[in-house]
C-alpha cells in the first residue's frame, strides 16, 4: 500500500507516486478527493476527481513511463491545483475530435473544468496542471 503524505515544506498538498497504468486513476481520485474533504472544499471533489482522471489517462497512454507523480496543492488561499508528473517531455495536445470519435476529449474537458491548466517542463519530464478557484465554486 501506498502512503499519502503531506507535502513537508511549501504550499500545502498531498502527493503519491503511482505505476503509470490505467487503475491508478482510481487511487489518484481517492487522493484529490481525501485532499479536498480535509481542507473543508468537498464542492470540488467532482471537477477535481474529473481533471486528475484525465490527467492520468494522458499521461499513461502518451508518457510510456513505468510511474507518474499526482499532487493535489493549495497554492494560494484562493486555488486548488491538481497535477499529474510524468518522465515523458512530449507536449500535450489539445484535439478536436469528430463528432463520432470516442475518445481525445480530455484536455478539453479539463479546460471547461478548470480555471487555468497548463505544462510545466523539467529536466526529467514535465507536469501537467490544472486549477480550481476555491470561492464561488459552490
Amino acid at each position: 500500500m501506498i502512503a499519502n503524505r503531506p507535502n513537508a515544506i511549501g504550499s500545502p498538498g498531498y502527493s503519491e507516486t503511482l505505476p503509470c497504468e490505467a487503475e491508478s486513476a482510481s487511487r489518484a481520485r481517492l487522493l484529490v478527493g481525501a485532499a479536498l474533504n480535509t481542507w473543508q472544499l468537498s464542492h470540488l471533489i467532482d471537477d477535481g476527481q474529473l481533471i486528475v482522471s484525465e490527467l492520468v489517462a494522458n499521461a499513461v497512454q502518451h508518457s510510456r513511463c513505468h510511474s507518474l507523480r499526482v499532487s493535489v496543492e493549495r497554492p494560494t488561499g484562493g486555488r486548488v491545483r491538481v497535477a499529474v508528473s510524468d518522465k515523458s517531455r512530449s507536449r500535450p495536445a489539445v484535439a478536436t475530435p469528430g463528432v463520432d470519435e470516442e475518445a481525445g476529449r480530455g484536455l478539453l474537458l479539463v479546460g471547461s473544468l478548470a480555471d487555468d491548466w497548463g505544462v510545466d517542463y523539467r529536466g526529467w519530464g514535465k507536469v501537467v496542471w490544472a486549477e480550481l478557484p476555491t470561492e464561488g465554486s459552490a
